[in-house]
């Protein structure tokens, strides 16, 4: 088998916390409660020819994903839109597969002792 490069160590832009940023500075506390609780969500699209499809259905979901486990995204439904086609042209990518994720942050655990 090839060695595979470690995907946290590879050449790109990830948009992370409302802008792009080298894929190697893209990074989750460990004390996320997303982490630690499973309160993230995600989307998975396909993009032909640079182009995703149904991208702003895909983003009311995750948009309404997140409404539903009780947090906010702090971007509308058109910033994910944009965000999503951004981090698609800065890739230099055409057919391709995005993952937009969002999830509750480090802010809070919610354990008390």
């Amino acid at each position: 088998m090839a060695d595979l490069v470690p995907y946290h160590d590879r050449d790109g832009f990830i948009w992370f916390d409302g802008k792009l940023v080298p894929w190697r500075e893209a990074s989750l506390h460990v004390l996320s409660h997303a982490l630690h609780y499973a309160s993230a969500v995600f989307e998975g699209e396909r993009a032909y020819g640079g182009e995703i499809f149904e991208l702003t259905q895909h983003s009311q979901r995750l948009y309404d994903g997140a409404k539903t486990l009780d947090f906010t995204i702090p971007y509308g439904v058109a910033e994910i839109d944009q965000a999503c086609r951004d981090t698609v042209k800065a890739n230099k990518l055409t057919d391709c597969y995005v993952r937009p994720i969002a999830w509750r942050g480090s802010e809070m655990m919610g354990v008390s002792a």
